[in-house]
């Protein structure tokens, strides 16, 4: 007997606990849209992007010109001329996919320019939360933004914009009355 009673006060004791947690959300994608120095770093790196990768398309096209003149010219080829020929497509080629690598590979160019750029606002952004969460003694923070894991939620939990206010001491950030929300949940309790 001694041990259901136990374990009653067990259980209602967790469940009197888990109601007493805190929770809240941010919508980082809305908070990183309010921040200009963000916004630039990324027309900055969508204007690098663009940029090499008409560099790697016009490699590419003389490769094309270069295997297009090789057939119509191969008949009237000896052997070695053929081969010389063949080979200096196939480096050609080899060149093209390495800067195409060098560029956009998992450790490549822009990748390091994204972290140059983007990691220090995301650092700024992730601290303002964890300033917030621990100041208002939040038990969770779920991000909004990062799949759609929350199917409801109230737009009273939301801290998105105390995040950017308090990103806004550290670093310029879009002002309250021009941010523009797009709607989740709200108070009406509508579902996205």
């Amino acid at each position: 007997m001694k041990k259901i009673v136990l374990s009653v006060l067990i259980a209602l004791g967790t469940v009197f606990f888990s109601y007493g947690q805190k929770y809240a959300y941010v919508d980082t994608e809305y908070v990183l849209k309010n921040i200009p120095e963000y916004t630039d770093a990324q027309d900055m790196l969508d204007e690098l992007a663009s940029e090499w990768q008409k560099e790697i398309e016009e490699i590419f096209a003389e490769i094309d010109k270069m295997y297009k003149d090789y057939q119509a010219e191969a008949i009237l080829l000896p052997e070695d001329m053929k081969r010389k020929k063949e080979n200096d497509i196939v480096e050609k080629e080899k060149e093209a996919k390495a800067l195409q690598k060098k560029k956009f590979g998992r450790d490549g160019d822009l990748h390091k320019k994204r972290m140059e750029l983007v990691q220090p606002i995301q650092e700024k952004v992730y601290n303002a939360i964890e300033e917030i969460a621990t100041t208002r003694n939040f038990a969770f923070v779920f991000d909004k933004s990062a799949g759609n894991t929350i199917l409801f939620a109230q737009s009273k939990f939301d801290i998105s914009d105390d995040v950017l206010d308090e990103i806004g001491s550290v670093m310029q950030t879009v002002k309250k009355e021009n941010r523009s929300k797009s709607s989740f949940g709200g108070s009406s309790g509508g579902r996205k």
